[in-house]
């Protein structure tokens, strides 16, 4: 196989942070060696801190910087609210959509587009329809292996990239109730958006005090960090155009150096990981997705 040249991609941020928080982030990830910047609220069409014209300002300052920038659409839809954001995205022309749920698809009438981790693209059918709607890249779906990893890429058309998140919590489920608000005995419209509190979500417990899961808003987490990192090799020879971080409290911008420093053919350092959070690599291996197989950092 044709050794590839791998990009680094910076997900959409799943949390709700002030305003100037998010701002100083994006500006530190301006001047990063990031190629690909996801922009977008992806979880809970209340989040307000940033509103559309917002993403849109700091789109084309990350383009200035230049970064390739993609726009993300939302994988559950619920609301005509959440209809309309969607409806607006397709309209703008400026930016390529990540697709977070099928429905997206139709609005968007053959333009291109990136097919978003939560299409269930388990198979090279999936990914063949895919392509004829328009997709020019898919982000595979969270808990694959490596072996099905390997054969959904040898059965993947011509032309269609591959991108896999290698780092941070991962977003395992979406359901319509708010789980931040049930947690505080709140309904899910009158919030109070306790969500602000938590910059890397609400992190669960089992009756042992063992880490779990995470919930942020309506969507479900894993309690541990993926770091596939030292599987950066790995996935470059299987093909995988695209390497993602997801954005954390701490870390990313620490995460995206170390793979800049990989295909650079330098060692990367440990990764930082916001306060008593772990890793986990299981899916990986074909095992429990809690689990971790490897040194700890």
């Amino acid at each position: 196989m044709e050794m590839i040249s791998s990009q680094i991609s910076l997900g959409p941020l799943l949390y709700y942070w002030p305003r100037q928080t998010t701002l100083d982030f994006y500006e530190q990830v301006g001047r990063s060696p990031v190629d690909i910047v996801y922009l977008g609220e992806t979880v809970c069409s209340r989040r307000h801190e940033l509103r559309a014209a917002d993403w849109l300002a700091l789109a084309g300052e990350l383009r200035a910087a230049g970064k390739v920038v993609i726009l993300s659409s939302p994988p559950l839809v619920e609301t005509s609210t959440e209809v309309a954001q969607i409806k607006r995205l397709a309209a703008q022309e400026e930016f390529m959509i990540e697709v977070g749920e099928v429905g997206a698809i139709r609005s968007l009438a053959g333009r291109p587009f990136v097919a978003g981790p939560h299409l269930n693209a388990y198979h090279g059918a999936t990914l063949a329809w895919l392509a004829g709607q328009g997709a020019k890249r898919f982000v595979a779906p969270l808990e694959m292996s490596q072996a099905d990893l390997r054969t959904l890429l040898t059965e993947r058309p011509a032309g269609l990239q591959a991108e896999v998140m290698v780092w941070g919590r991962m977003p395992l489920a979406f359901s319509a109730r708010c789980f931040t608000a049930r947690h505080f005995h709140l309904r899910k419209d009158d919030c109070g958006f306790r969500c602000i509190d938590y910059p890397d979500g609400l992190a669960l417990r089992t009756q042992e005090a063992g880490d779990f899961l995470a919930i942020n808003g309506i969507q479900t987490q894993s309690a541990q960090c993926l770091d596939l990192l030292e599987q950066a090799d790995d996935l470059r020879d299987m093909g995988v155009e695209v390497l993602r971080i997801s954005p954390q409290s701490r870390g990313t911008l620490d995460a995206i150096a170390a793979l800049h420093q990989w295909r650079q053919g330098r060692a990367a350092l440990p990764i930082p990981l916001p306060a008593g959070m772990r890793r986990c690599n299981g899916y990986w291996h074909g095992k429990a997705g809690i689990d971790w197989l490897g040194q700890e950092a």
